[in-house]
């Protein structure tokens, strides 16, 4: 029953993340970045993994949930780097790629296409740390838990 349990609070971990997230976007009124919404998608699944794992204590959807988290923490730490300028991250939000080469038109739609929030920009930070550190940070946390209620099915 125990690793039944870790998985189910591996879960409601990932579900306190999105709902940290959600209160720093609606209610603190940070706009997240395109790379913020990437790191969202594996706690909403490792959420549902979790709520699966009630009634379906596989090895298998406890290693699903490992996986999520081992994306999600990738993601904070790209996403950490991206900020601290360690290296580049995607042109779509972080302002880069060579505009030499583009059509004044091209240019022009490229900006208007351009997300408000750029990834490279810390909205918030606690400790030094960004919200995509502290993401990388707890999800290697919520990993550790998928992993040891993996062994133990």
């Amino acid at each position: 029953m125990k690793d039944l349990s870790l998985a189910f609070w591996a879960g409601l971990g990932s579900a306190a993340m999105l709902g940290g997230a959600f209160f720093f976007q609606y209610v603190m009124g940070l706009a997240p970045c395109e790379m913020c919404i990437w790191q969202r998608w594996p706690h909403g699944i490792a959420f549902v993994l979790g709520l699966i794992a009630l009634g379906l204590p596989t090895a298998w959807v406890k290693a699903a949930g490992a996986v999520t988290m081992a994306v999600s923490t990738g993601l904070g730490l790209y996403h950490t780097g991206v900020e601290r300028h360690w290296w580049a991250g995607p042109d779509s939000c972080s302002g880069g790629g060579n505009i030499s080469s583009l059509s004044p038109e091209d240019l022009l739609n490229q900006i208007l296409a351009a997300p408000v929030v750029r990834c490279t920009d810390v909205a918030w930070e606690m400790f030094g740390l960004s919200m995509a550190s502290w993401n990388g940070i707890a999800s290697l946390g919520l990993l550790a838990l998928w992993l040891i209620a993996m062994r133990r099915a």
